[in-house]
């Protein structure tokens, strides 16, 4: 990598993209890691701070059997728009899953972080937040 880098821009790039027009396994991939840095956080306000406890808690949320879960709960709540970017992201080729994981939770796995990847570069984090309410609460109340 030869190019300069402002020391001022590394804590946010924005995508070379426009969102809307990106692969969903990319968005998949952004999706991942901000909706486990989104439990995370979470569950690090939570009185319970054992980091045995913190990872088995975080692992039934981020794992592919809890994604499908969680967007279960999400799809009545979907807009039409966001509707489209899991359905995008649910039938990408995202390559084999994990041999932990069923394929058809994995496949719905990627869906969800298809849509908070999009949410995340589209800006919409109160968005992201209903989401996240609604997945932790189980129910449709934010």
């Amino acid at each position: 990598m030869s190019e300069h880098i402002d020391s001022k821009a590394l804590l946010f790039h924005l995508p070379a993209k426009n969102p809307q027009l990106m692969n969903p396994v990319v968005l998949a991939y952004m999706g991942d890691a901000v909706f486990e840095l989104l439990v995370r956080q979470y569950l690090i306000s939570l009185p319970n701070q054992k980091s045995n406890h913190l990872h088995r808690e975080a692992t039934k949320l981020v794992s592919a059997k809890g994604q499908r879960k969680i967007l279960e709960r999400w799809q009545p709540y979907l807009s039409e728009e966001e509707a489209d970017i899991v359905r995008r992201g649910r039938n990408s080729k995202s390559g084999a899953p994990p041999k932990n994981a069923d394929h058809a939770d994995y496949r719905m796995a990627t869906a969800l972080e298809s849509l908070v990847g999009y949410l995340f570069y589209e800006g919409r984090t109160e968005r992201l937040n209903e989401l996240l309410v609604i997945a932790l609460n189980g129910e449709g109340q934010a």
